[in-house]
């Protein structure tokens, strides 16, 4: 990553770990946009589909690395000991760093298919809102 800085809103965060997640060659990078559904647990999820366990601790090692040196206070994080599905928890933001056959499995896009959705782009580094 070039200059790290505190991302200043919950999609700014969101872009942020995507592009780690990216740096960390994640697959089908998927941001919700949650803000607009009444009981919502948090303003995005984040999603990314990895090919090993190796790969998804690599990329919450980054992601709690580049935090820390942007000052984003720490996240919650569960299934660390597992890692076939790995949450981290930002408040405004929930990443699911999953394996791709657990990913597929549980379909979690289809659960929030009420929320807007962003591809990440991996050549502009932003999320672009997807076109149902």
């Amino acid at each position: 990553m070039s200059k790290i800085t505190k991302p200043k809103n919950s999609k700014s965060l969101a872009t942020f770990c995507a592009k780690i997640a990216a740096d960390k060659i994640a697959d089908n990078i998927l941001a919700i946009d949650l803000q607009k559904i009444e009981n919502a647990t948090t303003d995005f999820f984040l999603l990314c589909g990895t090919d090993s366990v190796n790969q998804s601790q690599a990329i919450l090692d980054a992601i709690l690395r580049q935090s820390k040196k942007a000052q984003i206070t720490k996240p919650r994080i569960e299934g660390e000991n597992n890692s076939d599905w790995i949450l981290i928890d930002f408040f405004d933001v929930v990443m699911h760093i999953m394996l791709k056959p657990i990913r597929e499995y549980y379909e979690i896009e289809k659960l929030w298919s009420e929320g807007v959705f962003y591809q990440y782009n991996e050549t502009t580094g932003k999320l672009n809102k997807v076109i149902k």
